[in-house]
């Protein structure tokens, strides 16, 4: 049987991890612009994800002006399809705050599906960030 694993980052090490598997995901393979990647990292709480002790998926969330963004979902492309990005999301939204009451995303089209899955819905029109088609997304229950 496989171990999933989803903790919280608690040191350079992992945090370093999860970069490598952003690095591979957004800039590798979706061709996104290296200096769009790294933003706000320093106040942001930082997820990995690991199948049988191999890094493999990343996410991260972080307080706004306007509530809770959950970001930077990523899952190396030989692990998908192995429920790590929902493994991600019941992490990160497990850890926000209690008092957190606006919690959005920003939602690549292909991931809309799984974050529908954990109550978010889709809002406003469709948008292009770093080169991607997304649409903002935002928890209703």
């Amino acid at each position: 049987m496989e171990a999933l694993l989803v903790n919280k980052i608690k040191n350079k090490e992992e945090l370093e991890k999860a970069f490598a598997i952003r690095r591979k995901v957004f800039v590798d393979e979706q061709n996104c612009p290296p200096e769009l990647e790294w933003e706000n990292e320093e106040e942001s709480v930082h997820f990995l994800a690991e199948l049988n002790g191999t890094a493999c998926g990343a996410c991260r969330w972080r307080k706004t002006d306007l509530g809770y963004k959950l970001e930077r979902f990523a899952v190396l492309k030989e692990f998908r399809g192995k429920r790590i990005g929902q493994a991600l999301m019941a992490a990160a939204l497990a850890d926000l705050p209690d008092d957190a009451r606006y919690i959005y995303l920003n939602a690549q089209l292909h991931a809309l599906p799984l974050y529908a899955r954990f109550g978010f819905i889709a809002e406003g029109e469709q948008f292009e960030e770093a080169g991607i088609q997304h649409f903002k997304m935002v928890k209703k229950s």
